[in-house]
């Protein structure tokens, strides 16, 4: 074996062999079970960043998991269109060429796109393929191949006819440099210092009414000033007549609930066209909806009517320009009572950077609340589950009280909505424009919807779509419904629910049982990841710097259920150690003359070390396949941990050493090939190189079959309760000397005397025993019982029914250690009161960021145990 363990050259070897093998390959003729996952589709766009390094890790460790338990498993590769991101690429790359999208027109832009495509579109599945991921790549699809396309158009028209989809005049999210509607998951809320503007609003009878607003030109299309129906302050004015200022415009006082009377000055001015809840205040009093803005986010007077001169010189202007002048206004006309700074919350777009606008306009709307009910009814009964469990709550809020889906976007690239339009503007919904023209009817000039489909509408039907629907395929009737969903909660709504509702409605099951949704991957100081703190990781110089293995393993120890993975660079290389540990050991049983005997039965193993380390292994393999079972990466990766570096490298290799040379040597070395063919096996979809590599040198199979070799199973182990309990004896006894040398800072040169207080004739009988390992791994010069009193200065710890004593005269300065020890413990001591005073403060926790609580939280903890270590070191010598 090579000294170290090069990940840069066998990572690639590795996988083209798996690859070229059909290893990844679903197999629905086969007579298995199927398991499947799909995958969620990356933007086309994108490359491999940390979120994905987690997800399709855990789901990469999930499928080689299942393959090696005999399933048939699918893992569904594929990319999306990504909309608005792809649309953007390409219109910048025409910009460095001096040519706009419009010039172009339609078709030749498309065309252009597609090229992009073919020619950089593949980017983030072959970055993919660096992490290890193992999808049936020969499945790979694209939210607009055509098949995928036939059956976007035929939900559509079906989902039409009905009456499910329908066209309306609602607000949406608004971009005016994309000049599109955007989804809520593509708007950036941002802590802004904006400014509260108070102005006076005349009210018939010589009152007045201050409203407070951080939007003062939206009040060019206000219609109402709504107070709260129980607010003393303003109640005599319900009903009444308002004179808008600047525009003249008559509106009324109205009741309503939605005014705070604790918010602002209590009355609010209402603009239906340009705020969410406005819109919903409009609908329950029957306002008028006027626009002031147009979609470029200029001042627009198209619906307001007659306007005096002052407003109709702002026509045409920016929003923020507009405001200025209307601010100046309000004080020359000694309508602005005053202004006041205001932080608040202000929606940006993700991609544009320009501020969003509420806009009302016409879309085409899916009715969510329809298709919700059986989502909703689905998890109530426990037919899909959400792993963690409160996840639930999170859907069912948002689930019960969802708003119409707008599903129309003002883009070129992508599904085209399969609606046409006569002259008349009487819309022809079908699946192909001659289908339409049938419905018109012949010589009926029809023109096509020129908008295209929200990417959340196509990824919605992901589950049944990839696998041929609307044809009832083979593959439809073995992978659907699907296993498990892995995800980030970020987009429950945008895409989990989505195809909830989509599944049940078209396929009449659910899309998949399981929904694993984990945390975000934050820095290591459990800081959220973003380029203006310059946190963020590339995965793809991780796996250069470190190997793929470092970073798998990394990440799903530290997935835990309901908790965000904390990552560094410092994290991965502290890892690549466990995967160089590993490389070692095996190096080391190879030069021992360690292979693997397939005539080895574990039942008949006779030693002691040998029975106890198979059962050791029954047990990591018994905690390895619950964690996994229980979607608990961190469980699964933490018994792998402890039983490769504690088990089998620490005590198992240590404790044979000396028999590799005596007449137990042919069962020694049986049972090591034998535990090492059982680690790879555990930790294969863990870090599959580094256990690929040595499956393969070491020739349990063929080459690169331990991705298809099966899942370990425990063994029979004789007398397992006693080979268990006799070395589990041995190992807390060397523990424990270890600590205590350790602890009092004994030379590792120096060798101490160990005696055995009350200790009964079995353990002293194990003691002598053992003796050889415990003077070689304790450094003990001599074991055996205590005669007569407790020596002066010897330290002590308590095992079973006897006391271990280490006598420390002239080994260690015990004035001095002591010393030491008080001195440390202090000072442990007083951090803990400083961070739990911290802690304790709830002026300081209402306001610390989640980052600096958990932080302070993993100090006091530390903190803790150094305080218990140190005391417990103290008493030892008292």
């Amino acid at each position: 074996m090579d000294k170290s363990f090069e990940p840069a050259s066998c990572e690639a070897r590795l996988y083209a062999g798996w690859e070229a093998s059909g290893a990844f390959a679903a197999q629905p003729d086969r007579d298995a079970e199927p398991y499947t996952i799909m995958i969620p589709p990356p933007n086309v766009t994108g490359s491999l960043h940390v979120g994905h390094a987690l997800t399709m890790t855990l789901q990469d460790i999930l499928v080689r998991f299942r393959r090696m338990q005999g399933r048939d498993v699918l893992w569904q590769p594929g990319t999306d269109h990504a909309g608005i991101a792809t649309q953007m690429v390409v219109e910048r790359l025409l910009d460095k060429e001096g040519v706009s999208r419009k010039e172009l027109g339609r078709e030749t832009f498309l065309s252009r796109v597609w090229q992009w495509k073919a020619e950089s579109g593949g980017n983030i599945t072959r970055q993919l393929r660096r992490l290890g991921a193992s999808p049936d790549w020969a499945r790979e699809r694209f939210t607009m191949d055509e098949g995928l396309s036939v059956a976007v158009r035929e939900v559509f028209v079906r989902l039409f006819e009905e009456g499910l989809i329908y066209q309306d005049k609602r607000l949406v999210n608004w971009d005016t440099a994309l000049q599109t509607a955007i989804s809520d998951l593509e708007v950036e809320s941002r802590d802004v210092k904006g400014h509260m503007w108070y102005i006076r609003y005349p009210v018939e009878g010589d009152e007045e009414i201050i409203v407070a607003t951080t939007r003062p030109e939206t009040m060019l299309a206000d219609t109402a000033v709504a107070v709260h129906p129980e607010n003393e302050t303003y109640k005599h004015l319900i009903g009444k007549i308002v004179t808008l200022p600047l525009t003249g415009r008559k509106i009324p006082v109205v009741a309503d609930e939605y005014a705070d009377p604790e918010k602002g000055t209590g009355a609010v001015k209402i603009t239906p066209a340009h705020d969410f809840n406005d819109f919903e205040v409009g609908k329950r009093h029957g306002l008028e909806m006027p626009s002031m803005l147009d979609k470029q986010g200029r001042i627009t007077l198209a619906e307001l009517g007659e306007m005096p001169d002052f407003v109709r010189s702002l026509d045409g202007l920016d929003r923020f320009a507009a405001r200025k002048l209307i601010v100046a206004e309000l004080e020359a006309q000694e309508l602005l009572v005053e202004v006041k700074p205001h932080p608040h919350m202000v929606p940006y777009g993700d991609r544009s950077g320009t501020v969003i606008e509420p806009f009302l306009t016409t879309q085409w709307y899916c009715n969510a609340h329809v298709l919700a009910q059986p989502a909703i009814k689905a998890v109530e009964e426990g037919r899909i589950n959400f792993v963690p469990k409160q996840w639930e709550n999170t859907f069912f809020a948002w689930m019960r009280d969802i708003q119409p889906w707008c599903i129309s976007r003002q883009l070129w690239w992508g599904h085209r909505i399969p609606a046409w339009y006569d002259e008349a503007g009487k819309v022809y919904v079908a699946r192909d424009e001659a289908a339409a023209q049938a419905q018109a009817g012949d010589g009926v000039a029809l023109t096509q919807d020129e908008d295209v489909l929200d990417t959340w509408f196509s990824s919605a039907l992901w589950p049944f779509s990839t696998l041929g629907w609307p044809e009832q395929t083979d593959e439809l009737k073995t992978y659907y419904p699907t296993d498990t969903l892995v995800t980030g909660f970020d987009i429950i709504f945008f895409w989990v629910a989505r195809m909830m509702m989509m599944g049940l409605h078209f396929m009449g099951d659910v899309p998949f049982r399981t929904i694993y949704i984990h945390g975000l991957v934050r820095d290591e100081k459990g800081q959220k990841m973003s380029k203006s703190k310059g946190n963020v990781l590339d995965p793809l110089t991780l796996i250069d710097e470190y190997g793929a293995d470092a970073l798998r393993y990394s990440v799903a120890a530290a997935a835990g259920q309901g908790r965000d993975v904390k990552l560094g660079a410092k994290i991965v290389e502290t890892n690549r150690g466990f995967i160089t540990k590993i490389w070692n050991a095996a190096r080391f049983l190879e030069m021992n003359g360690v292979k693997p005997n397939p005539d080895f039965k574990p039942e008949n193993a006779k030693l002691p070390l040998c029975r106890w380390v198979l059962a050791r292994a029954n047990e990591a393999i018994n905690a390895a396949t619950a964690g996994l079972d229980a979607y608990r990466p961190n469980d699964y990766a933490g018994a792998c941990y402890r039983f490769a570096w504690g088990d089998v490298c620490d005590w198992f290799i240590e404790l044979a050493k000396p028999g590799f040379a005596s007449e137990d040597a042919a069962e020694i070395r049986d049972t090591a090939a034998y535990v090492l063919g059982v680690l790879l096996r555990l930790m294969h979809p863990l870090i599959p190189y580094v256990t690929e590599a040595l499956w393969d040198h070491f020739g349990y199979g063929a080459a690169c079959s331990l991705i298809s070799a099966p899942w370990p199973t425990p063994v029979v182990v004789q007398d397992e309760a006693q080979a268990l309990e006799a070395t589990n004896w041995l190992i807390a006894l060397i523990s424990e000397i270890r600590s205590i040398r350790s602890e009092m800072n004994v030379p590792p040169s120096l060798k101490s005397p160990v005696l055995l207080q009350d200790a009964s004739p079995q353990t002293l009988a194990r003691a002598e025993q053992n003796f050889e390992a415990i003077s070689r791994l304790a450094r003990a010069s001599e074991i055996g019982p205590l005669d007569g009193p407790v020596p002066k200065n010897a330290a002590q710890a308590v095992l079973g029914e006897a006391t271990i004593i280490l006598p420390l005269e002239g080994l260690i300065d015990l004035e001095a250690e002591k010393k030491r020890l008080a001195a440390a413990l202090a000072k442990a001591e007083s951090e803990l009161k400083k961070v739990q005073a911290k802690l304790g403060n709830a002026d300081f926790t209402s306001r610390a960021p989640e980052a600096i609580l958990e932080e302070h939280r993993e100090r006091e903890q530390s903190f803790g145990n150094e305080v218990t270590r140190l005391s417990a070191a103290l008493s030892r010598l008292a």
